[in-house]
């Protein structure tokens, strides 16, 4: 966390937390906690858990005391970590899971995959009428008059295709899958073209998270490897982790 301010807020949002086929934490006044940049994690009261779920184990986390979590009849080993003398007042007596770990975790009735979605970050598709096409290797495989802008908090406009504007010929289904907090669970293709095989170049999600429906079975490719044309003006490739 070095150079990295600590923030934290209040969430009005019930979170429940499921391990071993048992709902271990039921807390209605959880808190964000940003300990870096990206996106918050829980922060639950310890009352907010059941009996017998936490046992100390002699591991320390700077501050924190580490735990091991029962749940079950299962034990996740140090999976979860209080703070009984935490720098932030707010932060005492409070645990924090680690998210991978359980079983599932719950915002009200909806389950919250990958990591918290951070309140901050605003996921909005929009359908438009502008002419978008995409190339690979100088090979059109894309070009339509209907796409789906996808814009994401911090990061660059995405565009989803309809499948039938999209060359299928050219793509073939890969094993490889991704999940994200605020999108769902997406799929891959490769792309072939006369000058190779590009792998899992384009992605979909089927089934989308209800904030992102708008792309539901649509196909988006990486732009930080193909060349993107809209209404004739070409896209400058953005620079991310995925260049």
């Amino acid at each position: 966390m070095t150079g990295h301010t600590v923030r934290i807020s209040p969430s009005a949002k019930r979170v429940r937390v499921v391990f071993g086929g048992e709902v271990i934490a039921d807390a209605p006044d959880g808190m964000y906690v940003w300990e870096h940049p990206f996106f918050p994690q829980y922060y639950l009261p310890l009352s907010a858990v059941a009996d017998g779920v936490l046992t100390p184990i002699a591991e320390r986390e700077g501050r924190g005391l580490r735990c091991d979590v029962l749940g079950g009849g299962r034990v996740a080993s140090g999976a979860a970590v209080s703070f009984p003398d935490h720098p932030i007042p707010e932060l005492r007596d409070h645990v924090r899971f680690e998210f991978g770990a359980m079983d599932a975790w719950f915002e009200e009735d909806e389950e919250i995959i990958v990591h918290p979605r951070d309140p901050a970050t605003r996921v909005q598709t929009l359908p438009s009428s502008r002419r978008v096409t995409v190339s690979v290797d100088g090979v059109v495989i894309a070009d339509t008059g209907r796409p789906t802008f996808l814009h994401e908090t911090g990061l660059p406009r995405r565009t989803y295709l309809p499948k039938l504007d999209v060359r299928l010929d050219l793509l073939t289904p890969t094993t490889t899958s991704s999940r994200c907090p605020y999108k769902g669970t997406a799929r891959y293709w490769s792309v072939t073209t006369p000058a190779g095989v590009r792998a899992d170049l384009a992605w979909s999600y089927p089934t989308p998270l209800r904030e992102s429906m708008g792309i539901a079975g649509l196909i988006a490719f990486y732009d930080e490897h193909v060349d993107v044309t809209v209404d004739g003006v070409a896209l400058p490739r953005p620079v991310t982790k995925f260049s």
